[in-house]
């Protein structure tokens, strides 16, 4: 049975959209870069977030915490990911790096929600709380990382009564195994439906004032 999206109820999840991340020269993006060609990331999440504006479902910004001068230093257990950010400065406050992409800024009344400090966009932030107060139901994730911050904020949007959907093909991964491990093994225990970006664009397609 195909998947169908209440624009009203339906919003996409876009994670963590920094330059970093997404654009040549960012600190993380030589780690991704290989499976985000592969897969047509940014190509992708432009289709998702312009089709999405297009249907009149909801875009929200989950982002990760923007290192600053003094995080996780007097943290009795930062993991691995914040000792890591601690060298490199990853997502700098105040920085190229730290901004979003040029192709994935919020537009007008989109919500920028409350920066996350580990994976969960959930964990310590409002997003629950903005989701609920726009009446959402269903949520889209897509961004980075397929196994860490997407898969964190889904299982955590599952737990919370939420309509979880992947979208495999906006999403990517340091390895291909990683990959394979959030569509294919971890995925299928948490989300309702693992789709790809044509699969959704079909499902929005005829949905909103832009059809």
């Amino acid at each position: 049975m195909a998947e169908t999206y209440d624009p009203r109820r339906t919003a996409v999840l876009l994670v963590d959209p920094y330059n970093d991340f997404l654009s040549e020269g960012g600190k993380v993006w030589p780690a991704v870069e290989s499976v985000a060609r592969e897969v047509g990331l940014l190509d992708n999440l432009r289709a998702v977030v312009g089709r999405a504006r297009q249907a009149g479902v909801r875009v929200v910004f989950v982002p990760h915490r923007r290192w600053e001068p003094g995080d996780y230093e007097s943290w009795d257990h930062p993991n691995p990911t914040q000792r890591n950010i601690m060298v490199s400065h990853t997502f700098a406050r105040d920085t190229w790096g730290g901004e979003f992409h040029p192709d994935f800024r919020p537009g007008p009344g989109e919500v920028v929600v409350r920066e996350h400090w580990s994976q969960s966009g959930f964990a310590n932030t409002d997003l629950n709380m903005q989701l609920k107060q726009h009446g959402i139901t269903h949520v889209i994730l897509v961004g980075l990382l397929a196994n860490t911050c997407i898969e964190s904020t889904g299982r955590f949007a599952m737990e919370l009564g939420y309509h979880v959907t992947l979208i495999r093909d906006a999403t990517a991964a340091f390895k291909a195994e990683m990959m394979h491990s959030a569509h294919e093994l971890n995925g299928p225990t948490f989300a309702h439906a693992i789709l790809t970006t044509n699969d959704l664009i079909t499902a929005l397609r005829g949905e909103g004032p832009g059809a």
